[in-house]
């Protein structure tokens, strides 16, 4: 029940973990670092992941599957990705009772092990491109964990593509970070920024990294996707070369992006109150819970109650009826808000006399008379649209209200701890560092979106409120999980 659950204003982190176990969306496991993810989480990761999957077919690509061990010796081909991996590896070193003569990593991404397989399927400009994804998951052995966001043993779906000129990759990189930030404005209800991370926030092996980033409730930002250009880095380690059209031999140019199942992390700390979940309709398994008060003619309440559940799931509105007996309207009510199914409708012997039921929305907790006639399924339709936009509506305003444009480091500093800060930055690495070293706060994206660019006029060049030195550009800075 939603008393378990800490308020936001005591504890945000606490909240947040108390409402995951109170939900039953995820809970610990006995392995170090891992998580069981339970029924009504991996609900919401099927929904994500269908509309995912569909969108990255509508757009060419397939679906694959590569092993989860990879020799030590395809690891080491790529310095920087090497370097940028190996203190979160997991390593296998026996097998079958007996020490493995090459050392086999458990899958932290896999690039290396799928551009072995690519040297091999690719040797003429007629074999590109290959837009492969997989759905998979992997190991990264964290040393400070939490649930969904950040788990030594975690979901996702990474794609990996092999193309003919650089030109092409960079199409499908600002392609897929484009689908990304689709797929979390109109599925998750979750205004995000897209653009490119700096060289030291880059992936590890990557020309250049563009992100999705979003604010969370309590004011830090939350990658919730990423889009990378590998150059023809990984096709050089591996001598992935290929016959262009000219006769000429060259190297295949690559791409790989992803987002992982802390997108349910932030779908919780972008939308959720005190009293539970709050789920945005598209990515609701269940979105309208019907509840019978049973009194008076219990079986025609309860009837009529299967009656609206059968005339909403007919029109595509999956709902079901609680008749149970064993608890109260009153706790129905309590635990399905906990559990943010998006719309309640309760029905009495009154209202059924009276040919009306009420719907009680999730986000906003208003009360609504409804018609029980032929109007019915579209006046549900017309509430979860409404919810849908209301929660994208609220994260906006929440963003921009948290959003704060600074000249000096003494407002960066004031600034950091509440949200976003917009400020200008000399482009080194040196002062980027020292700014994290004092604040904690990073540069999370360089904008590349034409509307986030016009209202901070991110392009105009100033003073680094840092250094002081020249700066061309303005960047987005936040704390982060």
């Amino acid at each position: 029940m939603a008393d378990k659950i800490t308020s936001r204003s005591q504890d945000y982190s606490q909240w947040y973990i108390d409402l995951v176990r109170s939900a039953k969306l995820a809970d610990y496991s006995d392995v170090r670092g891992c998580m069981v993810i339970r029924p009504n989480g991996y609900a919401i990761w099927e929904k994500m992941q269908a509309a995912l999957d569909r969108m990255f077919k509508e757009t060419g690509h397939v679906n694959a599957y590569f092993p989860l061990f990879i020799p030590e010796s395809y690891i080491a081909k790529e310095a920087e990705h090497i370097e940028g991996f190996a203190p979160e590896c997991a390593v296998v070193t026996h097998g079958g009772g007996e020490e493995l003569t090459e050392k086999l990593y458990v899958r932290p991404t896999s690039e290396t092990i799928i551009w072995a397989s690519y040297k091999k399927w690719i040797q003429s400009y007629r074999d590109l491109p290959i837009l492969i994804n997989q759905w998979a998951n992997v190991v990264r052995w964290e040393m400070r964990t939490r649930l969904f966001l950040r788990t030594a043993e975690f979901l996702w779906q990474e794609g990996h593509t092999a193309h003919a000129t650089r030109e092409e990759a960079s199409e499908e990189v600002m392609r897929m970070i484009g689908i990304y930030k689709k797929f979390a404005e109109e599925y998750m209800a979750l205004p995000v920024i897209m653009g490119r991370k700096t060289d030291s926030e880059k992936f590890a092996g990557a020309d250049e990294t563009y992100c999705i980033e979003a604010m969370m409730q309590d004011g830090k930002a939350l990658q919730a996707g990423t889009s990378h250009h590998l150059g023809q880095n990984f096709a050089k380690a591996f001598d992935c070369q290929f016959q262009t059209a000219e006769g000429r031999l060259d190297h295949v140019w690559a791409t790989s992006w992803g987002v992982s199942t802390r997108l349910i992390g932030a779908l919780i700390m972008a939308h959720s109150d005190d009293r539970g979940l709050v789920l945005p309709p598209k990515l609701a398994t269940r979105q309208v819970v019907i509840i019978p008060i049973l009194r008076g003619d219990r079986s025609a309440v309860l009837a009529g109650a299967e009656t609206i559940a059968r005339t909403l799931n007919q029109q595509g509105i999956p709902a079901f009826v609680d008749g149970s007996e064993q608890n109260s309207p009153g706790w129905k009510f309590a635990e399905y808000e906990l559990q943010g199914i998006p719309l309640r409708i309760e029905i009495g012997p009154r209202d059924l006399a009276e040919n009306k039921c009420i719907a009680a929305r999730r986000d906003t907790l208003e009360k609504t008379e409804l018609a029980l006639d032929d109007t019915l399924p579209l006046r549900i339709s017309e509430i979860l649209n409404n919810i849908q936009q209301n929660l994208f509506d609220k994260a906006l305003q929440f963003r921009t209200d948290n959003t704060r444009e600074v000249s000096t480091y003494e407002e960066f500093r004031l600034a950091v701890e509440k949200g976003f800060v917009i400020a200008h930055w000399d482009g080194t690495a040196e002062t980027e560092a020292k700014i994290k070293e004092e604040t904690k706060a990073t540069i999370r994206v360089l904008p590349a979106e034409d509307d986030y660019i016009q209202q901070y006029s991110m392009n105009e060049p100033g003073t680094c409120i840092f250094s002081g030195n020249p700066a061309k550009q303005k960047v987005v800075f936040a704390k982060a999980y």
